[in-house]
């Protein structure tokens, strides 16, 4: 049998699976955010919440939070049932938003600016690829993260 070299067998480990949500009860409201982090055969949940959010914000920051969370730079397949996360990072939003001062294409401020920034930040760090999942269609993971967003909320204090 042929082993693969040494570089595609080192990327392959460093490969990283991260499954993010953002929930909000009421909107603007109580929210909870959450990252499944799958590393080298290990998971992690990581999750939190805020008394006063929106369900933009917190889809952004389970994102943001899942990146964090990693040393190094690292391949990530990183999945989201937020086509605002998602569609960003795909279509290149952040580039226009950049050039254009940090507005958008109605020639508003771009909204969560703070915590899109914070993700530019972390995404750049690694190498991601940005997956789109339908929410509540099953996908065990993308459910998974769900419910670590929704008890985070309860967990905010209200």
């Amino acid at each position: 049998m042929q082993r693969a070299p040494a570089d595609e067998r080192a990327s392959a480990a460093s490969r990283v699976t991260i499954y993010s949500d953002g929930a909000c009860s009421g909107n603007p409201g109580p929210g909870g955010w959450a990252a499944v982090v799958i590393d080298r055969g290990h998971e992690r949940e990581l999750s939190g919440g805020e008394s006063s959010t929106t369900n933009q914000r917190m889809e952004i920051r389970g994102a943001l939070e899942g990146l964090r969370a990693l040393e190094g730079r690292r391949r990530v397949d990183l999945y989201s049932d937020s086509a605002y996360v998602v569609n960003c990072f795909r279509d290149k939003w952040y580039e226009r938003w950049r050039e254009n001062g940090w507005l958008n294409a109605q020639k508003r401020p771009v909204g969560n600016r703070d915590l899109w920034e914070a993700l530019i930040e972390a995404a750049e760090r690694h190498d991601v690829t940005w997956n789109k999942v339908a929410g509540h269609a099953g996908d065990a993971l993308n459910e998974r993260a769900d419910r670590l967003a929704r008890a985070a909320i309860d967990r905010s204090g209200v």
